[in-house]
């Protein structure tokens, strides 16, 4: 069964589930989000008692603030444990300290920032919210000259983002300190299936303006992306599941691959793939399958057929959040139309309400390999060419 949540589901997640009879767990907030007429809505007792009838129940969220009801109505399962395995950034490097040995971490509650022995911290680190989401509070520190301001825009933001998301979705009453990993960054679309066993469904390269850069702004898949770290990252997976013991469990996992070829896990984002419906529609709109499908009927990708026609092709995400530097509540307006004549060849745009997310929008593209100059327009960009103020 699928839980279908705020912020955001799209109009293909809406047509997959009404169009494949997938059960859609009624909740309120699924009442709200206008799913397709026809679609196989069960009541939130039935999906409780169809849970309690299935030893690993398979499920699927659009969003992490269905957490918040699983932990609430599925106490009797271990299901709200192994979420928390990975929601929870502490646990979840605890939970992979045999792998990674070595890898600095250390949690601390908000109020003790300020009283952090600096000269102990590994140069640089990162400081992001211990139960966090889409790059909210992530700060890199490289001296100890940024450690005060970046603390006082930590306050800032917190105040922010207060009631933004669940507490089970993003929290900052505490932070995790780790050591900066280098490396290539990557984005991972993978379930784990009725035997356990990883199955990837997507792989996209998280691109960056610079190395101080920690945002979201660019995601890119393409046949080379794939073919190049299908099979070492399969292996990667497989040892997380082991780790974990869990099956029937669809997972969006952030990781680097260092200048030796080690592979580090940043964060795994359990029973969902890329938030906002972003990951797993690429997907289908670069390679002409369906990643919700996939999980559902326990299908496996296959890669050498999928990829075929698929050379010099480049298919990005492009999340468009407020880097402006200017208030929301001054920007009247975001000129979408102005951005998509800058690429090639949009492919979809979707527009957010960013008075109450911050972000403007979302835009699928296709790029040729040799026109990367686009993709990199749009990393270096603040975005203020494109917006209208009061």
């Amino acid at each position: 069964m699928f839980f279908a949540d705020k912020p955001y589901i799209s109009d293909f997640f809406k047509s997959t589930v009404k169009d494949n009879n997938i059960p859609m767990v009624g909740t309120e907030i699924a009442k709200e989000l206008e799913l397709y007429k026809g679609t196989n809505i069960i009541s939130e007792e039935e999906a409780i008692v169809n849970v309690g009838n299935s030893k690993n129940p398979m499920i699927y969220t659009t969003s992490e603030n269905a957490i918040g009801w699983i932990s609430k109505n599925l106490r009797f399962t271990d299901l709200p444990a192994k979420i928390e395995l990975f929601k929870n950034k502490f646990k979840f490097r605890e939970l992979t300290k045999s792998i990674y040995p070595d890898l600095y971490f250390k949690e601390v509650q908000v109020k003790d920032l300020g009283n952090i022995i600096f000269s102990e911290l590994p140069f640089p680190f990162i400081i992001k919210p211990t139960v966090g989401f889409f790059s909210m509070g992530v700060y890199k520190i490289s001296n100890f000259g940024e450690w005060h301001i970046t603390i006082e825009s930590i306050k800032k933001e917190i105040n922010e983002l207060k009631n933004l998301y669940p507490p089970e979705v993003l929290n900052t009453s505490s932070f995790i300190i780790e050591q900066c990993i280098e490396g290539d960054e990557f984005a991972v679309d993978a379930y784990f299936n009725s035997d356990g066993a990883a199955v990837i469904l997507s792989i996209l390269h998280h691109t960056f303006a610079s190395d101080a850069d920690v945002s979201d702004r660019v995601y890119t898949t393409s046949k080379k992306i794939i073919e190049e770290n299908i099979e070492e990252f399969t292996n990667f997976v497989d040892k997380i599941g082991q780790l974990a013991v869990v099956k029937n469990f669809p997972v969006h996992i952030e990781l680097r691959r260092d200048s030796d070829g080690t592979i580090l896990p940043i964060e795994v984002n359990p029973m969902r793939f890329g938030g906002w419906c972003t990951t797993a529609d690429i997907t289908y709109r670069a390679y002409g399958f369906n990643p919700y499908l996939y999980y559902y009927n326990q299908k496996k990708p296959d890669w050498p057929l999928l990829l075929q026609g698929k050379e010099g092709k480049l298919f990005s995400i492009v999340v468009l959040d407020n880097s402006t530097g200017i208030n929301i509540e001054k920007i009247e307006s975001f000129d979408h139309k102005k951005l998509l004549g800058t690429f090639e060849k949009p492919i979809e745009f979707r527009v957010i309400d960013f008075k109450k997310y911050s972000v403007f929008g979302f835009l699928f593209t296709e790029t040729r390999e040799d026109n990367f100059t686009e993709l990199k327009r749009i990393l270096d960009s603040d975005l203020s060419e494109f917006i209208s103020l009061k």
